[in-house]
């Protein structure tokens, strides 16, 4: 049965990932940082045997370890980085911007988005190599294009993202050799927290739309930047 680990799962593309892989009866790996008051995700678990929900705040080494060791000798087919923030001040479009960029928050969201999903990648190698489908996937976006730049502004999100992205290619020319193949997505601009109400993308669609280009990537193909609707991106 195809396996797969989800981290950010408590909520909002994370959750509704859990979801439709629930509805499917994949064997599903969830990770949320506070497990205990994740209410939704703990009601959808209730509801299968095959969704196991594990403590992993990813920017603790020991969370990501303890979770990795616990599942020692499970091959994992998709492992889905999708937890990341925006920035806890990046509250109004001028938060991000030149001369009202908040240092200590820029660190946090490259902890968060950027050495978190290496960690977790570097952690669940193994379990990924030793599945049928041998993918790692990541949650970006297209304000992470350069070529692509239009407008200015979210610098320590837009940066952070460009980072993952060199993440994405760099891991799929380093883990050629293992059969590990690497994707990253833009989801769209989807009515979550963080893209508010106003984006035009509704969750399920996202996620049903990157779940399609998931089942259809097929090897050789690694270390590309797709939207959620299937169109390519350049980097």
């Amino acid at each position: 049965m195809t396996s797969v680990l989800i981290t950010g799962a408590n909520r909002g593309l994370g959750l509704e990932f859990v979801r439709q892989y629930q509805n499917e009866g994949l064997t599903i790996h969830a990770c949320c940082r506070n497990p205990d008051g994740a209410d939704e995700l703990n009601r959808l678990a209730s509801q299968s045997n095959s969704t196991t929900i594990h403590r992993m705040e990813v920017t603790n080494t020991e969370h990501i370890r303890a979770v990795a060791d616990s599942l020692k000798g499970v091959s994992i087919d998709r492992l889905i980085n999708n937890a990341g923030i925006l920035g806890t001040v990046f509250d109004k479009p001028e938060d991000g911007a030149f001369g009202s960029v908040n240092y200590d928050a820029w660190e946090e969201v490259m902890r968060v988005n950027v050495l978190a999903p290496f960690e977790v990648c570097e952690a669940f190698v193994d379990h990924v190599a030793a599945s049928k489908e041998k993918i790692m996937i990541f949650v970006s976006t297209y304000m992470a294009s350069i070529t692509e730049l239009t407008d200015a502004g979210y610098y320590p999100y837009r940066s952070s993202k460009a980072a993952l992205n060199l993440i994405v290619k760099g891991l799929s020319l380093d883990l050629a050799d293992r059969n590990v193949r690497t994707l990253a997505f833009h989801p769209g601009w989807v009515q979550t927290d963080m893209g508010t109400n106003a984006a035009p993308v509704k969750i399920p669609d996202s996620i049903s739309g990157m779940k399609k280009v998931i089942d259809n990537y097929m090897p050789p193909r690694t270390g590309e930047f797709i939207n959620y609707d299937n169109t390519p991106i350049q980097w």
